[in-house]
């Protein structure tokens, strides 16, 4: 007999920018509808079939925020938009943003969602924007309906009738048509927690939970945790040391789990299995009773390596497959390790089988994984554990994996040789101790993805100043405000940011994710009112950071500053960067950014800026919004802007700030002049914010509204140029 624990780990980052409320990606919305629903509902077709959900907690607050509908995100309101309305900007977003989904499974099986991809082109970025205008009112409309469409669960697809007119329609949407798909939209988002309530009351599912924010926890406890597996790597410049942090994350998250489901979790899985001696007692005095994590974690605990035979079962069953007791000093818990390469056949292979040749093939290796260990054991039983990612496999299987679960599970439930079991019950009776766990997760038995690159580094010392300046406002600043920043601490602590950093892992994502990062950081200063530290303003890519197109001043340029498109020539010569398209995550809702040119020029003595964007600036103002031109180089200062009613049409009341050890402080500077109409125009005297000939000035704009910063750009990184002096002239003259 093979005794046989599945866990379905179900996880999404904390998307939600807690100032603007807005969630940046669309991601824990569009897995709901297609899995976190569907996995478990699929169970009630088995009812003899036992599974493991862990569920984590940010995923499941971001879950409910949307079935209640208190959450929003970019892609959601402009989905629902009426076609017709949109602007071009937003027209660009769609076009450029809709067809996030995994191509062969989800795009091409349906020709009008792949007659849309087609006109578009596969590049990404402002090239699809650029090719918006191609798409009619209602090539869009069709566009808003598929981009969800495809993510609607399959059952649905097999047997709700709302979706199969939808389906059958194949194109000519209404914006009739749009609001039914939300029907369903809704339907499927509140019925996912309960979904799983269910199954847990019925007793075929367990549900287990990580860490609240998803950490690495033995980071959290210390970093310097790392230098046991790499004792000569290069460490970041501030150690990060808080296992009370970590005791909260997981405080944290068996409240959640309590309120959700009536009942505290006896199990955990560690985000990214990641494990270490310190974080043991964080969990047994939270009453788990087990946790789990990889086989390599179990090989480098006894000193050992697994090896594989020629047709991959493990050539050691009767150490890995049982479950152990991890006992250091009076804290002890049951620990159950995943056999790395059966759990990666499901991840990872199978979605190019048949079904039933994958699910066949699966069995297969679970009964001789059983009849090896018992063998090798002298008799008993053998557990093996399956534990792998819930929903980021099945967008590339046939049928979003349902073939092959039914399949898998059919089988399960009816192999003399199989029983299934909770992990709960799998880890109940461990045959053997541990004193002592191997530091590390389930890649590669360590935890060089979220600590290891230079990027990483930037952001651990980021991490561990921002936790020191909490610990200093401690006793000062108001409770509200500490436990706001106490709040975007625990968030900017998720492992998710790491995971981008670095050349492992890559994205077209991945300057949101590290943006967003940035931003949690920025905004516990902020609930603070402390000074933000400027490289908080910088990305921290620098292996994938994106290449800023700066066009180089080639004149002087002298406009004068009315706000107003005064003549062609006045700004010829000078410098331009386009932003539009850099900023998605610092909007709002459904604004689009007010910013979407920024060009700079100068004489000898002065600076000008001149900011464009899709609306008239004098209109943008009314509404409370501030813009700032934020200079990194060769000081800290900043030209804060916002409309002036008592000085005349088109005046800016604009201020100089030098930022000092107490935060910003008023500069006076004789020459500082702006104005916005159509456009917005700036002047600033080099001598005001110390800029000399020949020296470097690198500046960002920013727009905040309400005093939170809604965009900043570029959003790679400042724009950067030289001082002239009296030779610019001659070093800039081409024929």
């Amino acid at each position: 007999m093979t005794r046989v624990a599945l866990l379905w780990h179900m996880h999404q980052p904390f998307y939600q920018d807690l100032l603007t409320g807005e969630h940046v990606l669309p991601w824990v919305r569009l897995h709901a509808l297609k899995d976190y629903w569907g996995m478990v509902a699929l169970l009630r077709e088995f009812p003899t079939v036992k599974v493991t959900f862990n569920l984590v907690p940010s995923l499941l607050v971001q879950v409910e925020a949307f079935a209640r509908e208190e959450a929003h995100d970019r892609h959601l309101h402009l989905g629902m938009k009426p076609a017709a309305d949109l602007t071009d900007d937003e027209r660009g977003f769609c076009v450029e943003n809709f067809f996030h989904a995994q191509r062969p499974r989800m795009i091409d099986p349906y020709p009008r969602y792949r007659e849309l991809l087609e006109r578009r082109g596969e590049a990404g970025g402002p090239r699809a924007r650029a090719r918006a205008s191609q798409f009619t009112v209602q090539d869009i409309r069709d566009l808003q309906v598929w981009h969800k469409l495809v993510w609607i669960d399959q059952s649905y697809h097999d047997h709700d009738p709302r979706i199969r007119v939808l389906l059958g329609k194949e194109g000519g949407y209404t914006e009739e048509d749009k609001h039914t798909l939300r029907e369903v939209e809704l339907e499927l988002l509140r019925n996912v927690i309960p979904e799983y309530k269910a199954a847990a009351a019925r007793g075929q599912v367990e549900l287990s939970t990580s860490p609240f924010y998803h950490p690495i926890l033995p980071l959290l406890c210390d970093t310097d945790v790392y230098l046991r597996t790499h004792p000569h790597s290069r460490m970041p410049r501030e150690r990060f040391r808080h296992p009370e942090d970590a005791a909260e994350q997981l405080a944290r998250a068996v409240g959640l789990h309590e309120r959700l489901f009536g009942h505290r979790p006896r199990g955990l899985w560690p985000s990214e299995g990641s494990v270490s001696d310190e974080m043991v007692p964080l969990v047994t005095d939270l009453g788990f009773k087990w946790l789990a994590t990889d086989e390599v974690i179990l090989a480098r605990s006894l000193g050992l390596s697994f090896g594989r035979t020629g047709d991959g079962h493990i050539d050691q069953p009767e150490r890995l497959y049982q479950p152990y007791s991890i006992v250091t000093g009076r804290h002890k818990v049951a620990c159950g390790f995943r056999d790395h390469a059966l759990s990666d056949l499901i991840g990872f292979s199978y979605a190019s089988w048949s079904a039933d040749g994958a699910a066949d093939d699966f069995v297969y290796r679970l009964v001789t994984a059983g009849r090896r260990y018992s063998a090798r054991a002298g008799g008993g039983e053998g557990t093996v554990f399956i534990i792998l990612d819930g929903e980021n496999a099945w967008e590339h299987y046939d049928r979003q994996g349902r073939p092959f679960l039914r399949a898998l599970y059919s089988r399960l439930a009816s192999h003399p040789e199989i029983k299934t079991l909770a992990m709960a019950e799998a880890c109940a009776a461990p045959f053997s101790t541990l004193t002592s766990i191997h530091p590390g997760s389930w890649i590669n038995g360590d935890f060089y993805i979220w600590i290891g690159h230079p990027d990483d580094h930037r952001a651990w010392s980021q991490l561990g100043e921002a936790r020191r300046a909490l610990e200093r406002a401690q006793g000062t600043a108001p409770a509200f405000a500490l436990a706001r920043a106490r709040e975007e601490m625990l968030i900017a602590e998720g492992s998710d940011w790491f995971w981008w950093y670095g050349d492992d892992h890559s994205s077209e994502h991945d300057p949101e994710f590290d943006d967003l990062f940035r931003r949690h950081v920025r905004n516990v200063y902020r609930a603070l009112d402390q000074p933000v530290p400027e490289e908080l303003f910088l990305t921290n890519m620098t292996t994938q950071t994106q290449v800023i197109d700066v066009q180089v001043p080639t004149g002087f340029v002298e406009p004068t500053i009315d706000g107003e498109v005064t003549s062609y020539f006045e700004w010829m010569g000078a410098g331009r960067v386009e932003t539009a398209g850099a900023t998605t995550m610092h909007r709002s809702g459904s604004e689009s950014s007010v910013v979407e040119l920024v060009e700079f020029g100068f004489t000898l003595d002065r600076l000008f800026i001149r900011l464009e964007g899709p609306r008239a600036f004098h209109e943008v103002l009314q509404a409370g919004v501030e813009v700032r031109v934020r200079l990194l180089k060769p000081a800290a200062f900043q030209v804060a802007m916002r409309l002036d009613s008592a000085g005349g049409p088109g005046r800016l009341r604009t201020r100089l700030e030098l930022r000092g050890d107490d935060g910003w402080r008023p500069e006076a500077c004789d020459g500082l002049e702006a104005a916005a109409g159509r456009i917005l125009e700036l002047q600033i005297p080099f001598r005001c914010v110390r800029a000399e000939p020949r020296g470097r000035v690198a500046f960002l704009v920013t727009v905040a509204r309400g005093g939170v910063e809604e965009e900043h750009h570029p959003k790679q990184g400042p724009i950067e140029f030289e001082v002239p002096d009296g030779t610019f002239a001659v070093r800039s003259w081409t024929a």
